[in-house]
């Protein structure tokens, strides 16, 4: 697994430490906040990867630019069409609510939505799951 979460603030760190507690034991954890892309160069290219959230590395990366995100975005899925294991990525959809009235929450939303898209384009297969369920996703270029 590569998580991306930082502790912030107590209760992040208390969550940290719940999704820590609650994985199996034999898994391997790798965390990065920001440089997925270097590293994805120390996990076994024939292991399963879970890259758990696409939605908190992008956060983690506001403090540069969106050209900068989307260009690590681009080396990451570079990076990942290499790989012989199963790659599962987890992301938030946020763009499915209202336009956020700030201009960061706005800039947030867009780049994710890019960064989702992107790694959507490569994937066999996208799953949307809400309240639990998974929901059909059918791409335009599937119609």
């Amino acid at each position: 697994m590569l998580a991306t979460a930082t502790a912030g603030d107590a209760e992040m760190e208390a969550r940290i430490a719940r999704h820590q507690a609650e994985r199996d034991k034999e898994w391997t954890t790798v965390e990065e906040s920001v440089q997925i892309d270097r590293a994805l160069l120390t996990i076994d290219n024939d292991h399963t990867l879970i890259i758990d959230c696409l939605a908190l590395w992008v956060t983690n990366q506001l403090s540069t630019s969106d050209d900068n995100i989307l260009l690590r975005t681009d080396e990451t899925i570079r990076l990942l069409r290499f790989r012989h294991g199963a790659s599962l990525i987890v992301t938030n959809e946020v763009g499915s609510g209202i336009v956020p009235v700030n201009e960061t929450a706005r800039r947030f939303r867009d780049l994710l939505g890019s960064v989702n898209q992107r790694f959507s384009s490569i994937a066999d297969r996208t799953l949307l799951c809400v309240a639990g369920g998974v929901v059909p996703v059918v791409r335009l270029e599937d119609l």
